[in-house]
């Protein structure tokens, strides 16, 4: 594996006949997942391709040449010509492997999947997801000495990774950044001794066999599983959103806010995470346009104040947008006035999605049951219907999401568990 610069590209990458260019950000917490498996890849596959590290920010022309417009965002090359697929965002390693193999002979292809051997680990919980709520658990559980793993797709932390600003958590008086409440939480549940397997892909999970695969070789063997997968920005489903998303279009303000330097930026959404977000971006962009669907905004009042007195940002309000486009390297965001029906043409340099969450429940099938919204139902100490199988923080059916409440369930998740432990034992 090498780093090189934009001078370097030419030789490195496109007088080579293979390579996979990662082109990576910092404090970008999808970048920080991505790097652990495109290091263990180099490893497997690096005989054959070169793997290529280039700093998006000290390297912005070379970037936007390639139209690079989230982090992390990786390109397969062969002959000096882009193949395969365009990968951005939460990149899984079975999308790695399937677009390196593009690279490859048909008679190297299984010469190299050999080299992953399966192999099966036992815990007596395994939390699954690594937010607030499933490092709390794991915490507790790690310190009344129960055998625990962490298993998380991204590195710990959860939507807290990427909030810019957390104000309101108990026993901090200034402000918080984002990430770094995040790294402190993670740090203290890591020390005490827990188990991590993070920057994953999670393959299978039986809840009822209590197995969980991940990376297509590791199945991991548990006698209770917490589930604290959270949830995940909801999509607004308009033409344009599928086929831009990572090329214009965002949902994290803390991975490409900086890129947006003096440049124009449409947010769309008007609760919290949109408002205080627009906060954020607006310390970068020269201007913002806030699209929102109802004739009043939805955030607190704190983060309302600073919006409207902020001169960078402007507002259509009662308005939703009907249609994403690209035209050259500037975004089009078609509008439509709930009103009037009239249509209007909004450009920018980028768009932000912040229009709420959806539970992230897909691995799971129709053995849980859900409440109307899809999120997942339990008791008060947070078991499923299923015996042994628990579900804590925003995945979990509940009234109020916060980081406070996902704390608490994670707690009383690991109590219950740790009495039914101490029963049995």
């Amino acid at each position: 594996m090498k780093e090189i610069n934009a001078a370097d590209f030419e030789q490195e990458v496109l007088m080579s006949e293979k390579a996979v260019v990662d082109f990576y950000s910092t404090e970008c917490p999808p970048c920080e997942a991505l790097a652990p498996k495109f290091e263990a890849l180099a490893g497997i596959y690096g005989e054959q391709v070169k793997f290529i590290k280039i700093f998006r920010q000290q390297n912005r022309d070379l970037a936007e040449q390639l139209g690079v417009k989230s982090s992390p965002t990786l390109l397969f090359y062969h002959n000096g010509k882009q193949v395969g697929d365009r990968l951005t965002g939460g990149i899984k390693k079975s999308d790695i492997v399937a677009n390196l193999n593009l690279l490859l002979p048909a008679s190297e292809i299984q010469r190299f999947a050999e080299r992953q051997k399966p192999i099966m680990t036992s815990f007596d919980v395994a939390v699954l997801g690594g937010g607030p709520a499933g490092l709390t658990a794991a915490l507790y559980l790690c310190q009344a000495k129960i055998n625990t793993v962490l298993i998380d797709i991204a590195l710990p932390g959860g939507q807290v990774a990427t909030t810019h600003q957390v104000s309101n958590y108990p026993g901090f008086i200034e402000p918080q950044l984002g990430y770094m409440l995040s790294h402190q939480m993670s740090e203290q549940t890591k020390l005490c001794g827990t188990s991590y397997k993070v920057a994953v892909d999670v393959a299978k999970v039986d809840l009822l066999q209590k197995q969980i695969v991940i990376d297509e070789f590791e199945t991991i063997q548990a006698k209770m599983i917490v589930i604290a997968t959270g949830a995940s920005p909801r999509l607004i489903g308009i033409p344009g959103e599928n086929e831009f998303k990572g090329k214009g279009i965002s949902y994290c303000a803390t991975c490409d806010a900086k890129y947006f330097h003096e440049k124009e930026a449409v947010i769309i959404g008007g609760g919290n995470t949109a408002i205080e977000e627009s906060e954020f971006i607006s310390k970068f962009a020269s201007k913002i346009t806030i699209i929102h669907q109802f004739d009043k905004l939805t955030a607190n009042k704190t983060a309302q104040d600073k919006a409207f007195a902020n001169p960078k940002i402007t507002f259509m309000l009662e308005s939703e947008p009907r249609a994403i486009e690209k035209a050259g390297d500037r975004m089009r965001t078609t509008v439509e006035n709930l009103k009037t029906g009239q249509r209007t043409i909004v450009e920018s340099d980028g768009i932000f999605i912040f229009v709420g969450m959806s539970p992230n429940t897909g691995l799971f099938g129709k053995v849980l049951t859900y409440d109307p919204w899809g999120y997942i139902n339990t008791d008060e100490d947070m078991q499923t219907n299923i015996e042994g199988i628990y579900a804590v923080g925003d995945v979990r059916s509940k009234k109020y999401r916060q980081i406070t409440t996902a704390v608490a369930d994670g707690t009383i998740a690991a109590i219950a568990i740790t009495r039914k432990i101490d029963l049995t034992s």
